[in-house]
C-alpha cells in the first residue's frame, strides 16, 4: 500500500549513533526496560494483528527464512509462539497479561540503519473516493484493474544482492521493457482495453487513491466498494511534496497531503502537469472481506500495522516504535507514538533500515493525522527467543 509519507520530502537528519551500509541494517540486542513507553502500551490490538501474521507463518516450512538474510529466523522459529497465541486468544488477555506474553516470548533489537538509530515515521490511511460503474460526464477518472501484459519481476530470486527489489514492465521482442508511465496512461494508452474497474470524479482523489493503495469509493445509490493496490507500472516513484517545494510553490515545512490537495485544488491548469511529474501508476482489484490488505496478504489493523521497506524488514513481525513529532513541521502537536506494532505492509516511499508508515485506518481524522504525520525516533524489532539466541552467537 501507498501511504501519505510518498508525498513529503523525506531529509534524513545526521546522527551520531553507530551506522552501517547502504543497503544493509545492523540490530543491537536490548531489554523491554529500554524501549519507551513499553510499560504504558496496551498491546492487544498488536497481538491481535500478529494473530493474522501468524497464520502465514504456520503455513511456511519450517526451514524458510523469514525476511532477507533470515533476519527474523526461520518459520520453524515463529510456529511455537503462533501456536501459543491461537491457544490464548488476545481477546481474553488484559494488557499486562499481553505484556508479560510478549516478554517470554520474545527479545528486543535495536534497528540501525546508514543514518544511525533515528528514522522517519509517516502515517497513511484508507482512502476515500466517490465514483460509479460506468463512466459519464461527471464520474470520466478511471481506475484499472492490473493489465494482462504487466510483468513483475522480484530481482532477489536471481541474486541475493537484489534482495526485496522487483522491476516490472512488459515483454517486447523477448525483452522486458519499462512499461506506459502516468502521462501516458493519462492519455487513453490502456483505453478500450476493458480494464476499467471504476470511474471516480475527481482526478486529484485518483492520485491520492494511488498514494495511499487502498479506498472506499462510494456510488451513488450508496454502495461502498473497497479497492486495494494490485500492481504498479515499476516507474520510479516522485513525491510531489518535492516537486512543489522546487517549484517554489510553498516551503518544506509546509507540505503536508491538506497543502498540497489545497494547492492542487487553486490550480487546477498546473494540477495534471504537476501530478503527472510522479511517472508511477498503481493498479487496483476490488476487495472482499476485511481489509485494506497490506503486502504480507493479511488485512490491516489501524495504528497496529506498519509498512517498512522488505529489503531490510520482514513481514509479519512485531516492532516496537518510539517517536516524536518532528519540529518545525505540519505535525506539531501531533501525540507522540510509543506503540507495539506488526510490519505487514510496504510502499515505494518506504524506503530504508530504520523508516516505517503507521497505518491509521480511514476516515476524516484519520486522513487528517496522516496528511500531518513526520516523527522522528527509533524502531526495535522482536525476535523469538530462539531466533535470538541464535544471532547472539554469530
Amino acid at each position: 500500500m501507498r501511504a501519505v509519507a510518498a508525498v513529503l520530502l523525506v531529509l534524513v537528519a545526521a546522527s551520531c549513533a553507530p551506522r552501517v551500509a547502504e543497503d544493509r541494517i545492523a540490530l543491537a540486542r536490548a531489554t523491554f526496560n529500554e524501549l519507551p513507553g513499553w510499560r504504558t502500551d496496551d498491546p492487544r490490538d498488536a497481538l491481535k494483528a500478529l494473530l493474522r501474521s501468524c497464520h502465514t507463518h504456520l503455513g511456511r516450512a519450517s526451514d524458510r527464512p523469514v525476511g532477507p538474510l533470515a533476519i527474523a529466523g526461520r518459520a520453524g522459529d515463529w510456529k511455537p509462539v503462533c501456536t501459543d497465541l491461537l491457544a490464548l486468544d488476545p481477546a481474553g488477555m488484559d494488557a499486562q497479561a499481553a505484556r508479560a506474553f510478549i516478554e517470554n516470548r520474545f527479545v528486543p533489537f535495536g534497528t540501525i540503519g546508514e543514518n544511525g538509530e533515528d528514522g522517519l515515521f509517516t502515517g497513511y490511511y484508507e482512502a476515500s473516493a466517490r465514483g460509479a460503474r460506468a463512466r459519464s460526464a461527471r464520474y470520466k477518472v478511471p481506475v484499472y484493474r492490473r493489465p494482462d501484459d504487466l510483468v513483475s519481476v522480484d530481482l532477489g530470486r536471481f541474486d541475493s544482492d537484489f534482495r526485496g527489489r522487483t522491476i516490472a514492465g512488459r515483454v517486447n521482442g523477448g525483452r522486458l521493457v519499462p512499461y506506459a508511465d502516468r502521462r501516458a496512461i493519462n492519455r487513453g494508452h490502456l483505453a478500450g482495453r476493458g480494464l476499467e474497474i471504476l470511474w471516480l470524479d475527481d482526478p486529484v482523489d485518483a492520485f491520492f487513491l494511488e498514494i495511499q493503495g487502498s479506498g472506499r469509493v462510494t456510488l451513488d445509490d450508496g454502495t461502498v466498494l473497497r479497492v486495494g493496490f494490485a500492481a504498479k507500472n515499476g516507474r520510479p516513484y516522485t513525491a510531489i511534496g518535492r516537486v512543489l517545494v522546487d517549484m517554489g510553490a510553498m516551503p518544506l515545512e509546509q507540505v503536508s497531503m491538506q497543502s498540497i490537495r489545497a494547492w492542487l485544488a487553486a490550480n487546477p491548469g498546473k494540477a495534471r502537469v504537476v501530478m503527472e511529474r510522479n511517472r508511477a501508476f498503481v493498479f487496483f482489484r476490488v476487495l472482499e472481506g476485511d481489509g485494506p490488505i497490506g503486502a504480507e496478504g493479511v488485512a490491516l489493523t489501524p495504528e497496529r500495522s506498519l509498512a517498512v521497506d522488505r529489503r531490510f524488514l520482514a513481514m509479519g513481525v512485531p516492532m516496537f516504535i518510539a517517536a516524536a513529532p518532528e519540529a518545525g513541521t505540519a505535525a506539531e502537536g501531533l501525540a507522540p507514538v510509543r506503540r507495539l506494532m506488526v510490519a505487514q505492509d510496504t510502499g515505494g516511499a518506504i524506503r530504508g533500515a530504520v523508516r516505517g508508515d503507521i497505518f491509521l485506518g480511514w476516515g476524516e481524522d484519520a486522513a487528517a493525522r496522516a496528511g500531518r504525520m513526520r516523527l522522528r525516533g527509533r524502531a526495535w524489532i522482536l525476535l523469538p527467543r530462539a531466533a535470538a539466541a541464535r544471532r547472539r552467537e554469530s
